[in-house]
């Protein structure tokens, strides 16, 4: 029994060890290159811990850990070292493809357009707007704060989805993505996939897009937050770091498991749920 118990581990390790090479070489399981083109569903910003922040804040309360997470130590200062793939590059371009990656960051952004105020139970529209971001897909979602590891998709905090989400891309609507969730598990999802990005450093194009949200409101008063969250990679922007593969198309030179990717967050929007006032009747004079 023993020996059979002995056998039985070494198996398992084995098994395990395999599944760990598996994972280290098949490109789809890794990051957000080319996006989640099999995943439709809400996510939240600790899910891309492979990712880089622009805004220590995002980290509030983290120490040293979120200085760690920061552009600047997670994936330039590889670059600076030529680390991996990047030592391929000389001095001169790895500090010029900083400085075009700086670029990405500054001119991507996520704004919020949102009604100050609703009803309990009313249905109202958020709009998402995004700029920039390496292609060709980028993530935007809904959530309740801007932290990377402390926030939860917005329908934590009782805003509902209604419907799915209209997405629209620099050529207009699309709808591939979402139309993957079988529609009997409902659409209506706090996080999108826009595909169709294209942005380039060197001719300081950006892409845009935007996506309108359906959201029903709780029922009981009171002020909600809602921040916008924007998943988006940098190194496909510019031809110094990209890699075409095969299969795969544009890759980011530091590979899927880089730190080429950002985490960003919208301004925190509060939205007040209040009873509308009614408006007394005015009283007619007599002549």
């Amino acid at each position: 029994m023993a020996v059979h118990r002995q056998h039985g581990r070494l198996l398992a390790l084995v098994f395990t060890m395999a599944g760990l090479v598996l994972l280290l070489v098949v490109p789809t399981a890794m990051a957000y290159p080319g996006g989640t083109p099999d995943f439709q569903t809400d996510v939240a910003p600790y899910c891309a811990a492979c990712h880089s922040s622009t805004a220590e804040e995002d980290l509030a309360g983290l120490g040293e850990r979120a200085k760690s997470e920061l552009a600047t130590n997670k994936h330039f200062a590889q670059i600076r070292a030529g680390a991996g793939k990047y030592g391929e590059l000389s001095v001169e371009d790895r500090a010029r493809l900083i400085g075009l990656l700086s670029a990405v960051d500054r001119n991507s952004t996520i704004t919020l357009e949102y009604p100050p105020q609703v009803a309990p139970g009313e249905t109202f529209q958020v709009t998402v707007k995004v700029t920039g971001g390496a292609g060709p897909s980028v993530g935007v979602g809904l959530v309740d704060r801007s932290h990377r590891f402390f926030a939860r998709p917005a329908s934590a905090l009782g805003w509902e989805v209604v419907g799915a989400p209209t997405i629209i891309g620099a050529k207009g609507p699309q709808s591939e993505w979402i139309s993957r969730r079988p529609e009997r598990e409902g659409r209506n999802i706090t996080f999108v996939n826009v595909d169709g990005v294209s942005s380039s450093a060197e001719e300081d194009r950006w892409s845009r897009a935007k996506i309108i949200f359906t959201l029903k409101a709780p029922d009981s008063i009171g002020d909600l937050p809602l921040v916008g969250v924007y998943f988006y990679g940098t190194e496909t922007s510019t031809r110094l770091s990209t890699r075409m593969h095969p299969d795969y198309g544009a890759q980011p030179l530091g590979g899927t498991l880089g730190k080429s990717g950002r985490v960003k967050f919208s301004e925190r929007a509060v939205i007040s749920i209040r009873e509308p006032e009614v408006q007394q009747p005015v009283a007619e004079i007599a002549p």
